[in-house]
């Protein structure tokens, strides 16, 4: 008797019981495996859980790691943009020259806030959404391992084991069957010896024919057994299939959400990470370009003229009425008066707030901080220099440029 048809997998063909007259000594080990379907062989399935838990923990520490790259490169770009600020706002460069080299720096400055942006991101909103869907997902037991993956090895265990029992009784029909197979064998061969050999009487050759009949008769009663429980293996086979793959099933789609989660969070680590769309990244390099094409040598050259050259104002020579001088004797209210004003000029002054750190290279400049607020007490000169003093009346000199008014 052949076995009975069974459905085949799309993916895995399934090598199903069958009858073989050949016995466990020649048979191959593999031709009684059944792929997926043999017991046991399902704890890769199963420990899919635990393989997807450790991926989280995998992908929250690799992510971690690029946003403390994010880190220090938004660390680094400012510390390159405070480092050239002053060379810059020294430089002998001037009008839109000057403007667009100023442009490159503030641009890192934004740049280096966008960066450590991405970097918030990546912890706080993807980090923290993995572990609370991994928190919210895996159930720990308490003797270690997960309620998910113990749930499914109970689901296939329990699947398997009436399988499993046939299979056992399956084996041991067969290798009954092929024990008194070996027998019958023996004695074929032993009457096909006797047989017209004058050295064995007659008597002794009718004994080995009937051993040979009894050994035949005994092969058959155990091959038909062999073939009822191969049989009733094979018509348990589809309760079997339908048994497994509903556990399977179930499995697949604890994986399949699994899935549909991480590839959420890995659009959105993409989201966070590419700046090539972000509006803002548009909006520096389109500043910084515009700055750029806005470089006007014409414009340029004629405020140098205006200033430094020809077409400044010049107070040429002429002609001087002489005119004398007119003695007057101050009186004592003129002086105090006079102290007054000088006193008040010096106390007084318009409040400004530094903009960037600045550093006076000279001792007659003065040095200060970024937020940092003292006095403006004398306005810019031809150099985009002024006169400040601080709280505690140190005076110096700085650039016009690194303060605002408050």
């Amino acid at each position: 008797m052949g076995a009975i048809s069974l459905p085949v997998d799309p993916i895995v063909e399934h090598n199903w019981p069958k009858f073989s007259l050949r016995s466990s000594s020649d048979s191959p080990k593999s031709s009684s495996l059944f792929v997926s379907w043999q017991p046991g062989n399902y704890q890769r399935t199963a420990k899919r859980t635990e393989d997807a838990f450790q991926a989280c923990n995998d992908i929250v520490a690799c992510f971690q790691e690029r946003a403390r790259v994010e880190r220090q490169y938004a660390q680094q770009l400012s510390e390159w943009s405070n480092k050239w600020k002053p060379v810059v706002d020294s430089s002998p460069l001037y009008g839109s020259l000057m403007k667009a080299w100023q442009c490159f720096l503030s641009s890192a400055d934004r740049l280096a806030a966008l960066h450590a942006t991405i970097c918030r991101s990546l912890v706080s909103e993807d980090g923290d959404r993995v572990r609370t869907w991994q928190k919210d997902t895996f159930h720990k037991k308490l003797f270690g391992g997960f309620k998910e993956s113990h749930d499914i090895e109970t689901g296939f265990a329990r699947a398997q084991k009436p399988w499993a029992k046939r299979l056992k009784k399956l084996d041991k029909a067969r290798r009954a069957y092929h024990k008194v197979s070996r027998k019958e064998q023996v004695a074929r061969e032993r009457e096909a010896h006797a047989q017209g050999n004058p050295d064995v009487s007659i008597d002794k050759q009718k004994k080995i024919q009937e051993e040979r009949e009894v050994a035949q008769q005994e092969a058959e009663k155990v091959r038909a057994r062999y073939e009822k429980v191969l049989e009733e293996v094979n018509n348990y086979a589809p309760r079997y299939m339908e048994e497994m793959e509903s556990v399977f099933d179930q499995s697949q789609e604890e994986e399949r959400k699994r899935i549909v989660f991480l590839k959420q969070a890995f659009l959105s680590i993409h989201k966070h990470l590419d700046i090539t769309n972000n509006e803002s990244v548009r909006a520096v390099y389109n500043e910084l370009h515009n700055t750029l094409m806005a470089i006007d040598e014409q414009e340029d050259l004629r405020w140098w003229k205006n200033t430094h050259g020809p077409g400044m104002p010049t107070d040429w020579p002429h002609f001087q009425e002489w005119t004398p001088e007119k003695k007057s004797k101050k009186g004592k209210k003129e002086v105090e008066k006079s102290g007054t004003i000088e006193k008040s000029v010096m106390i007084g002054g318009v409040r400004v707030r530094a903009l960037y750190d600045y550093v006076g290279q000279e001792t007659d400049e003065l040095s200060f901080k970024a937020g940092e607020e003292f006095l403006k007490i004398e306005d810019e000169d031809d150099q985009g220099w002024c006169r400040g003093k601080k709280d505690d009346g140190w005076e110096g000199l700085y650039p016009a440029n690194y303060v605002e008014v408050v």
